[in-house]
C-alpha cells in the first residue's frame, strides 16, 4: 500500500474520541484508494483530495458517535449509501456493528460489495432497491435499530424514505451540511404521521475538526409503528413531501 500521513487522520479521530487499531487505519487507506480508482470510471465523489476524503466524507460520517451510542452491536441501516457513507466508515471504525447499505444504483452497489470484500468486513451488506420498496418488504420494515443518510434530500422527504426501516423504539439520524432548524420545523407534522418524535435533543450541531464545515446531526426519535400506507409510491415523497 502506498504511505498516507495519516496524522491529521488520526487527530482529528482522537477529536471524536476514536481510537483505532493500525489494521482499521489500513482499512481507511485501501478504501481511499478503490474509491478515487473506481471514481475515474464512475460518478462515485466529487471530492478526492486525500485530506479533503479524511476529513469531509471518512470523519464527517464519523461523527454520528457524537450523536448516538455505537458502543454495543446496532443493527443499522444506511439509506442511500451512494459511495459507502456514511456505512463503510462506521462499520471499519465500530466493527461491532451489524450494517446493511442500500442504493438505488446497481453498479455503485457492486463497487460497495467490492469494497466489502476487499476489506475483509462480515456483518455488513449493500443491498440494490428503492427505500419505496424495501420498506414494504417483511425483511425489512421496522427491522432496524437505527437507520442513517447523507442523501440530499429535505427531512420530510428523508423521514419518509427511512423512518418505515426503523423498529418502535429505535431512531433515523439525518446528516446535514447546514443548519437544520427551520427543516425540524417544516418537517414536525410528518415526522409525527410516521410515527417519529423529536425532542429536545434532536438537533446536534458542530464543525468538523479543525474546520469551519459547519455539520448538523438530526436524531429522530421512533415513538410509533409507520402506518402502512408510507412510503407513498416512487417519485411521490421526494415530489410532494409530507407537510
Amino acid at each position: 500500500m502506498s504511505s498516507y500521513d495519516t496524522t491529521t487522520f488520526e487527530k482529528d479521530l482522537h477529536s471524536l474520541g476514536i481510537q483505532l487499531e493500525q489494521h482499521q487505519i489500513d482499512q481507511f487507506m485501501t478504501y481511499y484508494e478503490m474509491l478515487v480508482e473506481k471514481n475515474k470510471v464512475m460518478n462515485l465523489t466529487a471530492i478526492t483530495e486525500f485530506d479533503d476524503v479524511m476529513k469531509k466524507h471518512f470523519i464527517d460520517s464519523l461523527t454520528l458517535c457524537k450523536r448516538y451510542l455505537l458502543d454495543y452491536r446496532l443493527n443499522v441501516l444506511d439509506l442511500g449509501t451512494g459511495a459507502g457513507f456514511p456505512g463503510i466508515p462506521l462499520k471499519i471504525a465500530f466493527p461491532f456493528l451489524d450494517v446493511t447499505l442500500v442504493d438505488s444504483l446497481n453498479k455503485r452497489v457492486l463497487f460497495l460489495q467490492e469494497v466489502i470484500e476487499k476489506l475483509g468486513l462480515e456483518n455488513i451488506r449493500a443491498v440494490h432497491g428503492r427505500a419505496e420498496d424495501l420498506a414494504r418488504d417483511a425483511a425489512y420494515r421496522e427491522k432496524f435499530d437505527l437507520c442513517v443518510s447523507r442523501a440530499v434530500a429535505n427531512l420530510s422527504t428523508l423521514s419518509e424514505y427511512c423512518l418505515p426501516f426503523v423498529q418502535v423504539g429505535g431512531g433515523f439520524v439525518a446528516y446535514k451540511a447546514d443548519k437544520a432548524e427551520e427543516e425540524i420545523k417544516q418537517a414536525e407534522k410528518a415526522v409525527k404521521l410516521l410515527g417519529g418524535k423529536f425532542r429536545e435533543d434532536s438537533l446536534a450541531e458542530f464543525h468538523l475538526p479543525d474546520s469551519d464545515m459547519y455539520r448538523s446531526l438530526v436524531l429522530i426519535y421512533k415513538d410509533s409503528a409507520t402506518p402502512k400506507k408510507f412510503p407513498r409510491k416512487a417519485g411521490l415523497p421526494s415530489k410532494e413531501p409530507l407537510h
